[in-house]
C-alpha cells in the first residue's frame, strides 16, 4: 500500500554521490515535518565507521538509511555492498511505523544499485556481525 509520499530529489543526489563518488559512507532518510516527502536527514563522510552510522538511528523513531558496507572475504579480497536499512524500532509510535512502512517502496524503488536490504527493530538486528552475515551470503 503506497502512502502517496514523494521522494525529494536531494535523496537521489545523495545516493548517487555515495554510489559513484564514494564521498559519503551513509545516508539517513526521514519524512519531512508535514509527512509529504522523504528527505535526507544526515550523511556521513567516507571516513565514518559502522558505529558512527548506527549512532545516527534514533532509539524510538523510524528511519531509512543506506550504508556502503565494506568487508573482507575469507580469501582476503575486499568487497563493498550498498545496503538499504529499514529501521523501525519497537518503541516507535504505531502511526509512524505504518507511515514509514507504506512509504518505503517509493524510496527503495528510486535507489538503483542496492545490493542488500536489512530490516531492524532493535540494535541487535543491525549489529555489524548480523549485517555482515546477510550481505556476504552467496559470496565465495
Amino acid at each position: 500500500m503506497a502512502s502517496g509520499v514523494g521522494v525529494n530529489p536531494k535523496c537521489l543526489e545523495a545516493f548517487q554521490e555515495l554510489k559513484l563518488g564514494r564521498k559519503t559512507k551513509y545516508i539517513v532518510f526521514t519524512l519531512s515535518p508535514d509527512n509529504t516527502e522523504i528527505v535526507v536527514e544526515k550523511t556521513g563522510p567516507s571516513t565514518s565507521t559502522y558505529d558512527d552510522f548506527i549512532s545516527e538511528l534514533p532509539e524510538a523513531e523510524c528511519r531509512w538509511a543506506v550504508y556502503d558496507f565494506d568487508y573482507e572475504k575469507e580469501d582476503g579480497g575486499k568487497r563493498s555492498k550498498i545496503t538499504f536499512y529499514c529501521w523501525s524500532p519497537d518503541d516507535s509510535k504505531i502511526k509512524q511505523k505504518m507511515l514509514f512502512a507504506s512509504s518505503k517502496e517509493a524510496l527503495r524503488r528510486s535507489l538503483v544499485g542496492i545490493a542488500s536490504e536489512i530490516q531492524g527493530t532493535d540494535y541487535s538486528e543491525i549489529a555489524y556481525d548480523q549485517v555482515l552475515d546477510k550481505v556476504s551470503r552467496g559470496v565465495n
